[in-house]
């Protein structure tokens, strides 16, 4: 039974390695899947944000972050034997005399790490200590020492959550969030062997300024940059930059909708670019994407549950060649919490061809067009009168006087179509510009009628404030009139008293001057 069937069956790790031979746990893994690796020992403290690369089957992870704490550790983890060590750096002393109370690593995260022949390069990074320039450190995996690289040019300014991207003896660094925040998406180019920055200044749109995206080359040539966020978006977007002509373009993605991510890591094999996790601080992203980066289309391979540490920010993903087959290595995270599992997966083996990436339709016509051009024009120059000499071109090939002509009309054909397709690229892109100015027209119609429009709501908010500060004017005016109301109750109610005991006092004095006495007496004499 192998690690795959144990961890299927639900078992603990310290069960797992009571009936696995941890020296063979690589046999019989299956492809494609990620298994969580049972650990030898304690492990390092849980982290994300850190950088980490695979060097003769081991993993090393360089410093992170956790609970808001940066982090200046080296750790070792055996993919032989699944057991941890922590390195102890020593100084280097050709750049430090004091080495009682140096702080050899600093605490660092957000930063990159690239192995370069029995060297890590740390590049760039946040730290508590502050420099206006990118800072490359090195640690030397054979003596362990560590110091400050000195670097000269056009040296790019002090960033973290950017990406570094080795290509042959060259470090590609794109975009990134300086110490202010201010967001960056230029491109600098460090070369290992001079230790000399170089400003690239790439031609048409770049992305967006952007940092915790992830970037890869395909070919030696093309670098791929995908998802990352600002301070308000996360992104799903793959750009490219063409190495060669400095030319940044953003083409047209086959396959499954991805979603926008940042904190995912990402790590190619051959073509397949694979890209683990992120998220976009709501949710964890639980699949693992590949991107062909020939074909240019994406797929899931697999998923995990939304809680895994897989489905994490600021983890870390990498290769490693463990017994001569590729296995990617993936470390840490936060989702919640901060993770220190180390899991694995052994990719299926992909056709090798490494065909390049797919150009546009306009591109491709006219690099067509171009290549047959050529050969005809090398077609024409060739010496048809000497077709049947010996010791001719077309004599030595076995090719006849026919043979040749034919291949020349073939080529003619072939151009005149490759011509006819180029036009008709031609006439489509004119098509599209028609359409994109009359899009852009009718923005700006629909600009022109929105300002409009926010100007009278502007107006009608004035006049809303108006009547709201007559309305309170009223209320106060009627708020003081109340007690005037009582007021003028009171002497109503005492006029009505007044006007009764007026009545009454005139009944009393009618009585008084005759009235039903008078009468009364009257009566009495009558008698």
């Amino acid at each position: 039974m192998d690690l795959s069937d144990l961890q299927a069956a639900g078992m603990e790790t310290e069960e797992i390695k009571k009936v696995l031979d941890i020296s063979d746990w690589q046999s019989g893994l299956a492809y494609d899947q990620w298994i969580a690796l049972p650990v030898s020992g304690s492990r390092p403290p849980a982290r994300y944000k850190h950088a980490a690369v695979a060097v003769d089957e081991k993993l090393y992870v360089v410093g992170g972050s956790r609970n808001g704490r940066y982090l200046s550790d080296v750790q070792v983890f055996d993919l032989k034997s699944l057991v941890w060590s922590n390195i102890k750096l020593k100084p280097n002393a050709d750049e430090f005399e004091d080495t009682v109370s140096l702080d050899i690593l600093p605490a660092i995260s957000g930063h990159n790490v690239v192995n370069w022949g029995n060297k890590l390069f740390l590049i760039g990074g946040h730290s508590k200590k502050v420099s206006d320039k990118i800072t490359v450190l090195f640690i030397d995996i054979e003596t362990h020492l560590c110091g400050v690289v000195e670097t000269s040019g056009k040296v790019p300014v002090a960033r973290g959550g950017h990406s570094a991207t080795l290509v042959g003896s060259r470090v590609i660094v794109f975009g990134g969030e300086e110490k202010s925040r201010r967001l960056l998406n230029d491109v600098f180019v460090l070369d290992l062997e001079t230790m000399t920055w170089d400003v690239v200044e790439g031609t048409r749109t770049p992305p967006a300024p952007r940092f915790d995206h992830i970037a890869a080359v395909h070919a030696e040539r093309y670098l791929l940059i995908f998802g990352g966020c600002s301070h308000s978006i996360f992104y799903n977007d793959l750009h490219v930059l063409d190495l060669q002509t400095m030319e940044w373009s953003q083409p047209h993605i086959q396959g499954d909708l991805v979603t926008a991510r940042a904190g995912h890591a990402g790590i190619t094999f051959d073509e397949n670019w694979y890209i683990v996790g992120g998220g976009d601080n709501r949710s964890g992203c639980p699949e693992t994407l590949v991107l062909n980066m020939s074909k240019l289309v994406w797929s899931e391979l697999t998923s995990v549950k939304q809680r895994d540490p897989l489905a994490s920010e600021g983890l870390s993903v990498c290769s490693a060649l463990i017994d001569g087959d590729k296995y990617l290595v993936a470390f840490g995270g936060y989702n919640g919490k901060y993770s220190n599992e180390v899991f694995v997966m052994k990719p299926k083996p992909k056709d090798s061809s490494r065909p390049k990436i797919f150009q546009s339709p306009a591109a491709a016509a006219a690099a067509a067009s171009v290549t047959a051009a050529y050969a005809l024009t090398k077609a024409e120059k060739l010496d048809f009168t000497k077709a049947e000499d010996p010791n001719s071109k077309g004599a030595r090939n076995g090719l006849s006087e026919k043979d040749v002509t034919n291949g020349v009309k073939a080529i003619r054909e072939e151009k005149n179509v490759l011509e006819l397709s180029l036009t008709e690229v031609r006439a489509e892109n004119a098509r599209l510009r028609g359409q994109i100015e009359e899009k852009n027209g009718t923005h700006s119609e629909l600009s022109k009628e929105l300002l409009s429009v926010q100007g009278q709501l502007v107006a009608e908010r004035s006049r809303c404030f108006k009547l709201e500060a007559q309305i309170t004017e009223l209320q106060k005016m009627l708020e003081s009139m109340q007690p005037i109301e009582n007021e003028v109750q009171v002497l109503r109610t005492q006029k009505s008293a007044f006007e009764r005991d007026l009545e009454l006092a005139s009944a009393v004095q009618r009585q008084g001057s005759g009235g039903v006495w008078r009468w009364m007496s009257g009566g009495n004499g009558n008698a």
